[in-house]
């Protein structure tokens, strides 16, 4: 087996690990329900899950999503969330095995918990985006990717353009477009890709927003002016590629 093939089994595996505790992090913390202590449970009977049902993405598809013992669906969140955390260990160890592959995941891995977290409760959690921000400093610290300096603009730059959009919108239109945490999450991202890949993002991540609304106009469902959009999560769908890229591009 090649090393390329090695790493992306690797990280996989390890993607559908994490994709699981993501998936618990997603469906409890909302709840303020702790995501660490506590056995894991059916929603429905309460049944405490043992390890046998607690294998990523295999428990689902031999349980066919349903619980072992009242036999209720099991939330279809949890298997996609796991098979997403195994496609972002995967191509990060196809494009770049090693240590850089390892840095890659790890940015897509917090992208997915808070794509995820804005999907669900339209909430972006500072202690993920600070984890994010902090990781991506570290990365260029140790030399993978983007130059210290340009990381840093990227920083600035993306909590600002987001900020003084969001800060114009609410003057112009009396009310609030943009969540807080949409600005800091594209500073964050301004840390990993630095600045030159920030206009990228910024606008896949607004042609994505654009898909949606055409499809659910497609499919007859109304969407207002003041029609909430998880733009987090639209930002992350965006960043991940972009580094995917960048780095495939970087001799």
């Amino acid at each position: 087996m090649s090393e390329t093939a090695v790493w992306a089994v690797l990280l996989g595996v390890l993607g559908a690990i994490l994709g699981s505790f993501v998936a618990a992090l997603v469906t409890r913390w909302p709840e303020g329900r702790s995501v660490m202590a506590g056995r894991s449970a059916c929603d429905h009977c309460g049944r405490t899950l043992r390890a046998v049902d607690l294998v990523p993405l295999l428990s689902a598809l031999v349980l066919r999503g349903r619980c072992r013992g009242c036999g209720a669906t099991i939330s279809p969140v949890h298997w996609r969330i796991e098979l997403a955390g195994v496609a972002i260990g995967v191509a990060a160890g196809i494009v770049a095995p090693g240590p850089v592959g390892v840095a890659g995941a790890v940015f897509g891995w917090l992208l997915l918990a808070l794509a995820s977290l804005d999907l669900v409760a339209f909430w972006l959690p500072d202690r993920l985006t600070l984890l994010l921000a902090g990781t991506g400093m570290l990365s260029g610290a140790v030399g993978i990717g983007p130059q210290l300096l340009a990381r840093a603009i990227g920083g600035i730059a993306g909590i600002g353009t987001l900020w003084l959009v969001a800060f114009g919108y609410r003057h112009l239109r009396g009310r609030d477009g943009m969540g807080g945490g949409d600005p800091k999450l594209f500073g964050a991202i301004g840390l990993w890709l630095g600045w030159q890949m920030l206009p990228a993002v910024l606008l896949i991540a607004s042609m994505i927003g654009l898909g949606v609304v055409l499809a659910a106009h497609l499919k007859g469902r109304s969407m207002a002016a003041d029609t909430a959009l998880p733009f987090g999560a639209l930002l992350a769908l965006a960043a991940y590629p972009a580094w995917l890229f960048m780095i495939g591009l970087t001799p």
